[in-house]
């Protein structure tokens, strides 16, 4: 694909880009590059104040970004002044190419605002293992300082647009916290599993917080989103997501989870990044369905989540939820192959809320006909129940149809 724009919207997308309100501090920029698509921003800026206190989760992928190398060994400092992502590169297995590409982008913005390199966070998304034109980041980075403004709704869907490649439309999400405000954008489409999915997501406060209290806010609400969506099972390379608190709401900074007004922020980051995850999933590749699938019964939340994540992952399963197939048999499989504890003879499903089988037998009062009158639906609910514990998890998936293939097929075309 050569732009990331040109493929029809998402039959799941929202019916437009939410009117993000301003977060005090934050500024952003966006510049069109022609580092991989022409026509469009390729390059996003942010620039927080003096003081912003930044945390993150990265991608746990073994063959890493350069910019998720850089952003690992400066998050322990746990501030900084800038955010530079580019779309359509994203510079991994680059070698130290890659490396040197990473570090001129840090110093090239660094020196335009009079920052420490190591104040810059960065963060690429594209095509793996082609090297970044060293040249053409040199000329262009400096542009993005001159279109610097105050982020505001019109800046904020900019930002999101810029970051976009294979998606079908920009993501963004803001709640409210009492006095403080979050807002956050992100990007993704495929490559999308947890820990975390080729995509890119950034939260922006203006509440005050320590380092410590941020990485425990950011951690906690990723683990309940982006960790909690998959679209084709595949970790990439250059996952992020960081936290940037500015600070400027004013106040005495919240230095402990016991502080009141933790519960209040935590709500808020939680809800905005689930918003972007499930919006994630919505502009998965070739969707036409949304899936939203629960595991209880589980010897534990975590082998739940495993068990619900099988069936999420499962390509049968996925396939017979694109064609509205009522294939429940498929479930049971991926139960089975997810390698928890199960019980054969104690496992009930459903499929919307039509009751399929209990204690290992389908019922007498399944009717298939109600079960596929829901998985025409655009939003199919899976349901299992182990019945052996307390465990229960829920994931997001999407179908998988013949798009997904299309678009994979001639991604670098």
């Amino acid at each position: 694909m050569s732009s990331g724009h040109e493929s029809a919207v998402s039959p799941l997308a929202p019916d437009e880009f939410p009117a993000l309100p301003p977060v005090a501090g934050v500024k952003l920029s966006t510049h069109a590059a022609g580092l991989r698509y022409k026509g469009r921003a390729d390059l996003m800026l942010a620039v927080v104040p003096e003081g912003t206190t930044v945390a993150g989760t990265l991608t746990k992928s073994l063959c890493p970004s350069a910019p998720v190398d850089w952003c690992r060994s400066i998050l322990p400092s746990g501030t900084g002044r800038a955010l530079v992502v580019n779309a359509g590169n994203a510079n991994a297995f680059t070698g130290k190419a890659g490396e040197t590409a990473a570090r001129l982008t840090a110093d090239v913005i660094a020196e335009a605002l009079g920052v420490d390199p190591h104040e810059v966070y960065l963060a690429s998304t594209g095509v793996i293992g082609e090297s970044m034109p060293e040249g053409a980041l040199a000329t262009e980075l400096p542009n993005l300082l001159d279109g610097l403004v105050d982020a505001d709704a019109g800046s904020w869907e900019a930002a999101a647009n810029a970051i976009r490649t294979t998606d079908t439309f920009a993501k963004g999400a803001s709640a409210t916290a009492g006095e403080y405000t979050v807002v956050g954008f992100a990007k993704g489409s495929g490559m999308i599993a947890p820990d975390m999915a080729t995509m890119l997501g950034f939260v922006f406060t203006d509440a005050p917080m320590s380092a410590d209290v941020a990485q425990a806010l950011i951690g906690g609400a990723v683990e309940q989103s982006f960790n909690r969506i998959t679209v084709d099972s595949d970790t990439s390379t250059s996952d992020t997501v960081l936290l940037f608190a500015t600070g400027a709401a004013g106040g005495d900074p919240i230095t402990a989870m016991d502080d009141p007004r933790i519960e209040a922020l935590q709500a808020a980051l939680d809800e905005v990044n689930l918003d972007l995850a499930h919006q994630i999933v919505r502009d998965g590749e070739g969707a036409t369905k949304f899936v939203e699938v629960t595991v209880t019964g589980a010897e534990s939340d975590d082998a739940a989540k495993i068990v619900a994540l099988a069936i999420a992952n499962s390509p049968l399963v996925k396939t017979a939820v694109a064609a509205s197939d009522a294939n429940w048999g498929r479930i049971v499989m991926a139960i089975g192959k997810a390698g928890q504890r199960a019980d054969r003879d104690k496992v009930a499903i459903w499929i919307g809320d039509e009751q399929v089988a209990e204690a290992g037998l389908q019922l007498d009062t399944y009717s298939e006909e109600r079960a596929t009158e829901h998985m025409v639906g655009a939003h199919v609910v899976l349901r299992s129940d182990l019945g052996i514990g307390s465990g229960a998890a829920t994931v997001w998936t999407c179908d998988l149809t013949h798009g997904y293939i299309d678009i994979n097929a001639g991604y670098r075309s």
